[in-house]
């Protein structure tokens, strides 16, 4: 998922950079029943410039205004939410699990669109996705693929009322961030629409707001297209969902704190905050803006409870609860400049560089921007202007990984150290 989290613990859970972690780790620290149709299901109620590749993506529009299935013309918002029919995209990603399970529990019917292998690198089988996202009816598709998602999604033989996207490119690289977080979930608005989606529910990133990534470029491009969509045709309503930074991203250094080894930070610890919230708030928020009127057509940017944490902060924390004195290591941020730098250059010479220098750069950001509101009048971050939602704390979070480990908590192409 490509939501952003901040740089410390060296884990993100947005991009993403198994090659930057090769760069830099050695510096520091050493039920349904499966069918012949693809869906199986249970019973439905009726700054930097872009590159050349972001070029060539600018060049194909895709329409998303054609409805091919009659819907009631009573609102779906007026419905009891068991006769509520919710597309959920990036099923089985991290998040997107969370989002099913909420909006199974509160009763609507949920169709989860999975690969048939999903999970980390495909290791999950079609059997395995089926018992993970128990209660929803499974349909296995492409959405990188729009014929194939359209196929799959008129197959169901029922109207769409509401599209949820989880989406989000794994490795943060150029071509996958423009193939994910804008075409495929693109391709998801495009069926929705052309089966009777009123409503479109989007997982996106609170960094989107300081575009230097390739991956915010093409979030904040469908973000655009997507209210584009709502203005020209009010058919059709949107919920934007900014989270800051998720609790996983943060649990990179517990065993090492643990361990007694020290905790790493970049400059002070205090060039970055966040108001990271919990998996279950957020997918409980996102389940909130598929009937809540005063979500529609809104950009909401969402954290956790409680204060703003700095890196500094949340070493502390940890140091705390694990009882031992705090110890630091506090690497400059200049030698991750110095990298890039290098990076950069050797791009001009081998083009087939280019995802190694985004990861880099990806890096960079997150060891000094807040996942926290930027101020437009100000250009600051401001923790005031973050909204809070939940009850999970990051202390919590952090006392159970402390108890458990960090089981079903796997960062897989997200970890960076």
């Amino acid at each position: 998922m490509s939501t952003c989290a901040p740089f410390n613990g060296f884990t993100l859970h947005s991009p993403k950079g198994e090659s930057f972690k090769r760069l830099f780790s050695s510096n520091f620290i050493s039920q349904i029943q499966v069918i012949s149709n693809p869906c199986a299901l249970l019973p439905l109620k009726s700054s930097s410039k872009p590159s050349k590749f972001t070029k060539e993506r600018l060049l194909k529009p895709i329409s998303a205004s054609v409805s091919t299935i009659e819907t009631p013309k009573i609102s779906f918002r007026n419905k009891n939410p068991k006769d509520i029919n919710v597309l959920v995209v990036g099923s089985t990603g991290y998040i997107g699990k969370f989002v099913v399970q909420e909006l199974v529990q509160r009763g609507f019917n949920v169709i989860a669109v999975s690969r048939e292998r999903s999970g980390i690198k495909g290791k999950n089988s079609k059997e395995e996705t089926l018992k993970q996202l128990n209660g929803a009816n499974v349909c296995f598709s492409d959405v990188t693929q729009l014929d194939s998602l359209e196929e799959s999604v008129r197959n169901l033989g029922v109207p769409v009322d509401v599209v949820v996207s989880c989406l989000a490119s794994r490795s943060g690289g150029v071509k996958d961030s423009w193939k994910i977080d804008y075409e495929a979930t693109k391709y998801s608005l495009v069926a929705g629409r052309k089966f009777g989606a009123a409503h479109f529910v989007l997982l996106s990133a609170i960094c989107v707001q300081k575009p230097l990534l390739e991956f915010q470029r093409a979030k904040l491009k469908f973000e655009a297209e997507l209210m584009k969509e709502a203005e020209l045709d009010d058919g059709i309503t949107y919920s934007i969902v900014r989270p800051t930074a998720f609790f996983k991203s943060l649990g990179g250094q517990v065993e090492l704190v643990k361990d007694g080894k020290p905790y790493v930070m970049f400059g002070d610890g205090k060039l970055c905050a966040c108001k990271p919230i919990s998996e279950q708030d957020l997918a409980s928020f996102i389940a909130d803006c598929v009937l809540n009127e005063d979500k529609i057509n809104q950009v909401l940017p969402i954290g956790g409870p409680g204060k703003a944490l700095t890196p500094l902060e949340q070493g502390e924390m940890l140091f705390r609860l694990v009882g031992k004195e705090p110890k630091f290591l506090k690497v400059p941020i200049e030698i991750m400049d110095f990298a890039i730098g290098v990076l950069d250059f050797l791009v001009k010479i081998f083009p087939s560089m280019e995802d190694v220098a985004e990861f880099g750069k990806i890096g960079r950001y997150y060891a000094a921007e807040s996942m926290l509101v930027l101020d437009p009048e100000t250009g600051k971050y401001s923790a005031e202007q973050t909204p809070s939602y939940g009850k999970d704390t990051l202390e919590e979070f952090f006392e159970r990984v402390l108890r458990e480990g960090m089981t079903g908590q796997e960062l897989g192409e997200q970890t960076i150290f």
